[in-house]
């Protein structure tokens, strides 16, 4: 505990606080460019290829996103929407890509009943 003569001399100073999500600049989406799109390999129990995209941002920022869901047409150049959100079994990727937003097509190899949001399908008529 500091002594009053310490606080007056110096007062407190708040905690910096720490954001992962930095490179977003505070936005809880930002529009990019793929620059590359590969595949990489998750760490130690999982075993799978997971699809990666290299992105630069429109603020001039760069940071590499997963690319959600099962299939995609995804290529360079192609305009993508990224958000915040961690994938756990790649070290360091804390982006994902949103489907159905600009060149991103929501297409995949099979219909989506449940869970669709994350993904921007909407709802098939049968389903309603």
């Amino acid at each position: 505990m500091p002594t009053i003569n310490q606080l007056l001399k110096k007062c407190r100073k708040p905690k910096k606080r720490y954001s992962r999500t930095r490179i977003l600049g505070g936005c809880p989406q930002r529009k990019g460019i793929c620059v590359k799109v590969y595949i990489t390999k998750p760490k130690k129990p999982n075993s799978a290829e997971r699809k990666i995209a290299k992105i630069k941002l429109f603020n001039g920022k760069a940071l590499r996103a997963s690319i959600p869901g099962q299939g995609h047409t995804l290529q360079e150049h192609a305009i993508v929407m990224v958000r915040a959100a961690r994938v756990r079994d790649i070290p360091g990727m804390q982006y994902k890509l949103i489907r159905g937003k600009y060149d991103f097509h929501f297409k995949e190899s099979f219909e989506r009943k449940q869970r669709r949001s994350k993904f921007s399908i909407p709802k098939s008529k049968e389903n309603k």
